[in-house]
């Protein structure tokens, strides 16, 4: 008898076992749903619509401080990036270094999510601008109407507004109706070459591997949550879930380093494997909450700093208890 179990979650490599039935979790009958991301969070957010789903990491320490907390999750993370590279700027505004940010206006596509949280974090934290002295717009990058998935708590010293139902935030940008965007997707403007758009660093990557040989910090941007009556129904399935995650993530990175016939659209992928664990380690992609445990705090520490989280949660407060540890023979 297995339980059956919805799950949506964005096509990435490190699920693609679980998607194609070739990594099946102990005792579910799984349905993968293959969703995008945004489409995902919105529906589980405001519907509850699956068991399990991928979830925004800051959404979901959102939900955590409210009252009857409607998910639990377990330390399994299908998306992570650094993002410095996140950050455009109009390029007749005069930005040209992170200070120049302070008493702007910086489109977002919602003040909440995960992308933007970090980005505050690392501007205040190693840049020297505070969360408070940039005026921030929420909306659509390319569509207008974008709202928050979840009302936001009135936090003190913020401004917080959206952008006219008609606007979107990358035509603002080129506008000049922003002077900045922190978003994880790439703007069209800025993707089609307009000379109006640049990043705020123009070669990204040797800042954040410098940030991550300093800080030990590799952002997690997404989870994966369970429906918590679901968990509470069958509490074994946080661990079932966990194992099978962490069997999928496994066999990706094998079939990563398997260089007879690549896999994947990248000529040198030998050699951006060997660059990236010269910088991060041979597992540069850690599940689990113990291995995550410094980049779980720097995100809980951010969370509550720009006032999404009514305190500093603790990582283990984040996970079902039963994925935080093992038995031993």
């Amino acid at each position: 008898m297995t339980v059956p179990i919805t799950l949506a979650c964005w096509d990435y490599d490190r699920t693609a076992a679980l998607a194609d039935g070739s990594v099946v979790p102990d005792g579910v009958d799984l349905t993968y749903l293959n969703l995008p991301v945004e489409e995902t969070f919105f529906r589980m957010a405001r519907h509850r619509e699956f068991d399990a789903a991928e979830m925004s990491l800051s959404s979901y320490v959102v939900t955590l401080c409210r009252p009857d907390p409607p998910f639990v999750a377990v330390p399994v993370f299908p998306s992570r990036a650094f993002r410095h590279n996140g950050i455009y700027v109009n390029t007749a505004s005069g930005i040209t270094e992170p200070a120049d940010l302070r008493g702007r206006v910086v489109g977002v596509p919602e003040y909440q999510m995960t992308a933007a949280v970090w980005i505050r974090g690392v501007l205040a934290e190693e840049h020297g601008v505070p969360v408070t002295s940039v005026h921030y717009r929420t909306g659509g990058l390319h569509a207008p109407g974008r709202v928050e998935k979840l009302p936001l708590a009135d936090a003190a010293g913020l401004d917080i507004a959206p952008i006219g139902p008609a606007d979107t935030l990358a035509d603002l940008l080129v506008s000049g109706g922003i002077d900045a965007l922190y978003c994880p997707r790439t703007p069209r403007p800025f993707a089609a070459g307009d000379p109006r758009v640049r990043r705020l660093w123009a070669d990204p990557r040797p800042v954040e591997e410098d940030y991550f040989r300093r800080t030990g910090v590799f952002p997690i941007m997404h989870t994966v949550v369970l429906r918590r009556d679901v968990y509470e129904r069958n509490r074994w399935l946080a661990g079932s879930l966990f194992t099978a995650f962490e069997r999928a993530r496994a066999a990706t990175a094998e079939r990563m380093r398997e260089q007879a016939a690549s896999a994947y659209l990248l000529p040198w992928l030998y050699a951006e494997v060997a660059h990236t664990e010269a910088v991060m380690g041979t597992d540069f992609w850690p599940y689990g909450a113990a291995a995550n445990d410094t980049t779980l705090r720097a995100f809980c520490r951010y969370a509550h700093e720009q006032g999404l989280a009514d305190r500093v949660l603790e990582p283990a407060e984040l996970f079902a208890p039963e994925t935080l540890e093992s038995y031993v023979i």
